[in-house]
């Protein structure tokens, strides 16, 4: 597998970061903590992700629960994402996730590690070259993978993607505070959200559930007498209440929370 760290020994740099006030270090990485826990909701944690896509030269993310065997979609268990849309369309309509090796290698392995975006693609079982065109074209070269666990033990993953350029021991040891800080974050901020009551109303049933089905926003307002902006008034007040970062993941959290069937 294709490391992006080079440089200097990794154990004499891990202890350097650890012990230093500069970035990365143990007052650095204190205050990481205490920053994500003040993270009150999804959105927050969403906007944090891209600042940390920014600082890191970074530019996509998501965080996701490990997919079981017969897993068929990538997008079922993705918490937050910033991908492009082509991309998890692509990805899922190949059901990746079955053929994926980091999906493999994450069932296999706690620690860290990164991937050649066009050797991942080429190590599939199968022909996926749509999907790599796809990553490509979005300049999702190299994905930089996180295992992560929550306080319950349920296993997960942080994936940071970007452009080929090589990463810093610093920097992965950064991001992989980062990455169990958030994953934990959204566990609480899940189990906060599953143990309150979420009302939507019958409109609000009906568009998504429509949505769901696979329908445009003009579709659903043709299927159900009105107007376009109306519907997407609905849609966008069932994002809000369901604290989700877009309405595929809207769809998922409501199939989940047995709203929508």
């Amino acid at each position: 597998m294709p490391c992006i760290v080079q440089g200097e020994t990794a154990g004499k740099r891990m202890q350097d970061t650890m012990t230093t006030e500069e970035p990365g270090g143990e007052s650095s990485l204190h205050d990481l903590g205490a920053e994500v826990a003040a993270l009150e909701t999804q959105f927050d944690i969403v906007r944090y992700m891209r600042r940390q896509c920014e600082i890191y030269n970074l530019t996509f993310f998501m965080a996701f629960t490990l997919p079981g065997f017969e897993a068929e979609k990538l997008s079922a268990h993705s918490i937050i994402s910033n991908w492009p849309p082509e991309v998890m369309t692509k990805y899922d309509g190949a059901h990746m996730v079955r053929h994926s090796a980091s999906i493999r290698r994450l069932r296999l392995t706690t620690i860290p590690f990164s991937y050649d975006m066009a050797q991942w693609i080429g190590e599939a079982d199968g022909d996926f070259s749509e999907l790599g065109e796809a990553m490509k074209k979005h300049g999702m070269q190299v994905g930089h993978f996180f295992p992560v666990h929550d306080a319950l033990g349920n296993r997960g993953a942080v994936v940071w993607s970007g452009l080929g350029e090589t990463m810093e021991i610093r920097d992965r040891l950064s991001l992989q505070m980062i990455s169990i800080h958030v994953f934990n974050r959204l566990a609480e901020i899940g189990a906060a959200w599953r143990s309150g009551q979420i009302v939507l109303t019958e409109r609000e049933i009906q568009c998504l559930s429509w949505t769901a089905a696979g329908k445009t926003s003009l579709e659903i307002a043709e299927i159900l007498g009105l107007s376009e902006h109306t519907v997407n008034h609905y849609l966008n007040q069932v994002t809000r209440k369901l604290e989700a970062v877009n309405r595929t993941q809207a769809v998922v959290k409501a199939i989940r929370r047995g709203l929508i069937a």
